[in-house]
């Protein structure tokens, strides 16, 4: 890691990195996407083989209940168990900020509200390349289901062998996934996006995924509602001279797990931050050296971090002024790692910097709100004179007579 000052402007990479799109890849999954969006299933087999090196028949795409019974043979015996408790954690963190519809009624009668309905049909991506997200598949369909979607379907990419990881078919069974498909990638984010004759079309596509997933989402957003463009997962950590360096470099050292993963140490303590680098040479990521706490808190706000931990002694006093982030963690004993596991809100959180406009995905990403209008003839009466005064200036005159004629 590099030790950089608040002021170099070489930091100007890291607090305006965005999502890359190198033109060969935009055009390499256009071409998916249309193929499937053309020749659907056939496409979904032709590029299974491609980038997965499995050949399907088309009957084995969708994911047999056979399969995922079998699932079970495959998995440690006190799995399910462990299980229980996260889904426990997870749905009382999302059924506290579920929405209700709701009604406001003025003197006169008029009624405005809105009214908050699930969405019909959401696509959940789990990837399973480097390694598979067993807790991504909890991490999304679970706040899917509270928010009371009907149908929830999955597709995740298969293994060398054209199996998919028996964790994630049970975790998805456990939670009553409808169907499973084992499809990955651009191709299959166009087959949830448009739908062919075995994967049913969805109305929302959530999940992370790598650089062509990521691009395909991109490029389907209109046909399909997705959650965010997710880019490499990121820590930031504000820490200064009280902080313990071991739990650091234990942190920074998680984050380096991940392929292509940031790393940041936001620090005003010269001599943490040398400590720091001298262990961990080999992480991508950068410490930024500030000369205080609100130089610190000010740089967080611009990296906006997919993860921040607050390390100081009073993390709370810092947490005041931090403006963007996807998930921040408080104290020493709030790792990023409880947040990817088990602590409740989803670990798919936004990255690239756009925390600074998008959330973690939440209950709300799987509703939409319909407003409501209703107004007697007294409260429309009384709305007249402004009405008209506005359609006039809009030259809207059809909308004014279209009051008038209430009258």
């Amino acid at each position: 890691m590099k030790i950089i000052r608040f002021t170099s402007k070489k930091l100007e990479k890291v607090y305006n990195r965005t999502f890359s799109r190198q033109r060969h890849l935009e055009e390499r999954v256009k071409k998916i996407i249309e193929d499937v969006r053309i020749l659907g299933d056939e496409a979904l087999l032709r590029y299974t083989k491609k980038f997965d090196g499995v050949k399907l028949s088309l009957r084995q795409i969708k994911v047999s209940q056979i399969e995922i019974s079998g699932a079970y043979q495959n998995i440690s015996p006190n799995f399910v168990s462990t299980l229980k408790v996260v889904i426990e954690n997870v749905n009382r963190f999302y059924r506290k900020i579920l929405k209700k519809s709701w009604r406001l009624k003025d003197a006169d009668g008029a009624i405005v509200g809105e009214n908050y309905i699930p969405l019909e049909r959401v696509g959940v991506y789990i990837p399973a390349g480097t390694a598979p997200l067993v807790s991504t598949v909890y991490m999304t369909v679970l706040p899917a289901k509270i928010a009371g979607v009907k149908k929830i379907v999955l597709i995740s990419p298969p293994d060398k062998d054209g199996f998919i990881n028996p964790h994630i078919l049970v975790v998805a069974d456990l939670l009553k996934v409808d169907e499973i498909y084992r499809v990955g990638g651009a191709q299959g984010i166009a087959g949830l996006a448009y739908g062919t004759k075995t994967i049913p079309r969805v109305d929302k596509i959530v999940g992370p995924g790598n650089i062509y997933v990521s691009e395909a989402k991109r490029q389907v957003f209109g046909v399909v509602g997705i959650d965010m463009i997710a880019g490499p997962t990121e820590l930031g950590i504000i820490a200064n001279r009280y902080s313990d360096p071991k739990l650091i470099v234990a942190d920074l050292k998680a984050q380096a797990e991940h392929a292509r993963g940031l790393a940041v140490l936001i620090t005003n303590s010269k001599s943490l931050a040398k400590e720091v680098k001298s262990q961990t040479e080999n992480i991508n990521g950068y410490i930024i050296l500030t000369k205080n706490l609100e130089e610190a808190v000010e740089s967080a706000n611009k990296i906006a971090p997919e993860h921040l931990q607050i390390l100081v002694n009073n993390p709370k006093k810092v947490l005041k002024g931090i403006r963007n982030a996807g998930a921040i963690f408080l104290g020493p004993f709030s790792p990023a790692a409880v947040g990817d596991y088990i602590a409740g809100p989803s670990h798919v959180l936004p990255t690239q910097g756009t925390a600074r406009f998008f959330s973690g995905l939440s209950v709300s990403d799987f509703v939409k709100s319909i407003h409501i209008i209703s107004y007697t003839k007294k409260a429309l009466e009384k709305a007249r004179d402004p009405l008209e005064k506005i359609a006039v200036i809009e030259g809207l005159t059809k909308h004014v007579d279209s009051v008038k004629a209430r009258f």
